[in-house]
């Protein structure tokens, strides 16, 4: 069994969004994935497995995680500001209740094991607030603009500064500098103290984090599947499962 396991592509699981929608019949609640996020897994030499937000408990968590080999938080809605003790500012957006306490059991479980996990965009938010940090709200009234979110669903490329000697820069290559398409109007705050700060943008605002003493734990702010042409941060997700 152990080695037919071995030959096997890699299962990384892939958290979704539960949300209004409409397709062929059916216009109703779905859960849903843009394919982007399945394409950069498939590049990577992965399988992806899709896991709708549901009601889970830490057993139900460690039974979905039992079959996968990596997980990946993805983009989404504005998480609950109650998650990082803060009230429901102007511009945060309608919060999927179900879907953060499901990512949050996953999360537990999955870093207990020391799973293999990226976050991106939402996912690096989540795993900050998972381990206790914060997040700005809106970020423009932070940073006195809103370049990392131009509107009309647009994600355009900003410069990220990487941190040497991090994962992340062992991943792009030692490139001190990637160009990483953006879209969010969130982003991290206070750091949760088992995180390390791996990239910033041209304003100083984090854009990657990873985890201490941790064997692949690594978050953008960005979105890699917006850019297929360079899988190189889901390679190096789907080749940890194999260390």
């Amino acid at each position: 069994m152990a080695q037919n396991r071995a030959m096997t592509k890699p299962r990384v699981g892939l958290t979704t969004y539960r949300t209004q929608g409409q397709i062929t019949l059916y216009d109703t609640e779905m859960t849903v994935l843009p394919a982007q996020y399945v394409a950069g897994v498939e590049r990577a030499g992965g399988l992806a497995v899709l896991l709708p937000p549901q009601a889970i408990t830490t057993d139900d968590a460690r039974a979905l995680l039992d079959g996968l080999d990596a997980l990946i938080v993805t983009g989404g809605a504005d998480i609950n500001p109650e998650r990082y003790g803060q009230e429901l500012g102007a511009h945060t957006q309608a919060s999927e209740t179900l879907r953060d306490e499901c990512e949050d059991a996953l999360l537990s479980v999955a870093l207990a094991r020391k799973m293999p996990v990226l976050g991106i965009c939402r996912g690096a938010q989540m795993l900050n607030v998972h381990l206790g940090g914060t997040l700005h709200q809106h970020l423009p009234d932070v940073l006195g603009h809103d370049r990392y979110r131009v509107g009309d669903g647009v994600f355009h490329p900003e410069e990220m500064t990487v941190e040497p000697e991090s994962l992340l820069y062992s991943l792009l290559g030692g490139e001190r500098t990637v160009q990483g398409p953006v879209y969010h109007h969130q982003g991290i705050d206070s750091v949760a103290d088992r995180l390390l700060v791996t990239a910033r943008g041209f304003d100083g605002q984090v854009q990657a984090v990873e985890i201490r003493d941790y064997p692949f734990g690594l978050a953008v702010q960005w979105h890699p599947e917006e850019n297929l042409d360079d899988v190189r941060i889901f390679q190096g997700l789907v080749a940890a499962t194999r260390q």
